[in-house]
């Protein structure tokens, strides 16, 4: 017996009672839901647990903050505008962002004294930005100067007093932390590739995504805003604080996610459905077009799915960062993805050319073109690092093929 697309129906029968019995009678996650599909066809789609406290449960209408798994659309969308040559990866930065032109290295100063830096080895290119190689950071890590302030200046508040221009012109004052393409740093790199994307295609960002990636592939229900209308479907969210377990981060019903943000996140602000997200999904597992809609070429796609960090390494060996959407050892980058360049290093099933991310509420997403196998995991903790999660549902999904 086996489910559509060829898994074992026990077996992935398996994987709705471990996170019943592990994560949710336990109250470690609120809710959780898996899309899993073979080929596009859906072939589990189960969704257990309440939306809200004391609420009905999610179901496949459930919004979540899918946060960096906004990443690869954002990437994607830079990518149709090199298909267009308005812009090549080895672009530097600052002719499409001038702000960024006299960038320098950190060497010295911070914590109240004034920053000392050196030249760039080289100027940022764009392929840094996609692939977190630019030397920009997140103030989140918490690990360095540039981090502090990054968290001084509120660099990262979507609702304060930056745009994404301003974002832009006050991250030009700020070191990196190393010369672009010397190291892996995870960072606000993908918002200002969401800069890039403004300024060369002369559109919002928001509008761009809706136009050009979200109407074709009717992902009606993915936005940086969640509509008055649709608002009673946003899940509630939450945090992990150590000895107090799970608590409230953002309410469904009040949530930030329902005002318009100041600063549009292209590196993680977006609302989404498991099914909106599969569809994006999809397109990529069918090399860029899904019924009829081509959002790139399948040549473009090939090569944002490569790794990319120099010398054919991992980020086992190049990540200098705390925080990722990834574990390191058998992983490499590419142009908006983690690509698994060796299953036997990750010690956890998969395929050489798979390729996923997360986000920081424990999302994820995983493509592999090898056994033409999609996933879409959906629930609402912060950090994504509290738990195994990823790994056990990858074990338990790949075990359950027949």
């Amino acid at each position: 017996m086996s489910f559509p697309g060829s898994f074992d129906a026990r077996r992935l029968a398996r994987l709705d009672g471990f996170i019943k019995e592990r994560y949710l009678d336990s109250g470690r996650l609120p809710h959780a839901q898996v899309l899993i599909a073979r080929d596009g066809e859906i072939a589990h789609f189960p969704s257990q647990g309440p939306a809200r406290e004391g609420g009905k449960p999610i179901d496949e209408g459930s919004l979540f903050r899918i946060a960096s798994m906004t990443k690869p659309i954002t990437s994607i969308a830079f990518m149709m505008l090199v298909e267009e040559c308005k812009v090549a990866l080895d672009t530097p930065v600052h002719h499409v962002l001038p702000e960024f032109k006299d960038l320098g290295v950190y060497n010295g100063g911070g914590a109240g004294v004034p920053f000392l830096t050196k030249p760039c080895e080289r100027p940022m290119q764009m392929v840094d930005l996609l692939r977190h190689t630019s030397g920009l950071t997140y103030g989140f890590q918490n690990r360095s100067n540039m981090d502090a302030a990054y968290r001084e200046g509120k660099l990262e508040n979507w609702h304060g007093n930056l745009d994404l221009d301003g974002l832009v012109a006050a991250l030009a004052g700020i070191p990196l932390e190393f010369s672009p393409g010397e190291g892996w740093n995870y960072s606000v790199s993908t918002d200002v590739l969401g800069a890039v994307v403004q300024r060369l295609s002369g559109q919002s960002l928001p509008e761009f995504f809706r136009q050009r990636i979200f109407a074709p592939l009717k992902m009606d229900d993915t936005f940086f805003a969640v509509p008055e209308g649709k608002i009673d479907r946003l899940t509630d969210c939450y945090t992990f604080m150590p000895g107090k377990g799970r608590v409230m981060y953002d309410r469904g019903a009040e949530s930030a996610w329902s005002r318009e943000p100041r600063q549009v996140s292209g590196g993680g602000g977006l609302v989404s459905t498991a099914l909106d997200y599969h569809r994006f999904c999809t397109m990529l597992l069918n090399g860029g077009e899904l019924e009829g809609e081509r959002i790139v070429a399948r040549k473009t796609l090939e090569l944002m799915t490569l790794n990319h960090l120099p010398d054919g390494g991992d980020l086992a060996s190049w990540s200098k960062s705390l925080f990722s959407e990834a574990t390191n050892a058998g992983v490499g980058f590419g142009l908006g993805f983690a690509v698994n360049l060796d299953p036997a290093r990750t010690m956890i099933p998969g395929s050489v050319g798979e390729f996923y991310w997360g986000g920081m509420f424990s999302t994820a997403f995983f493509v592999d073109p090898v056994e033409r196998l999609t996933a879409v995991f959906m629930t609402q903790l912060s950090p994504s690092s509290v738990y195994p999660i990823r790994r056990e549902l990858k074990t338990l999904i790949y075990s359950a093929l027949a």
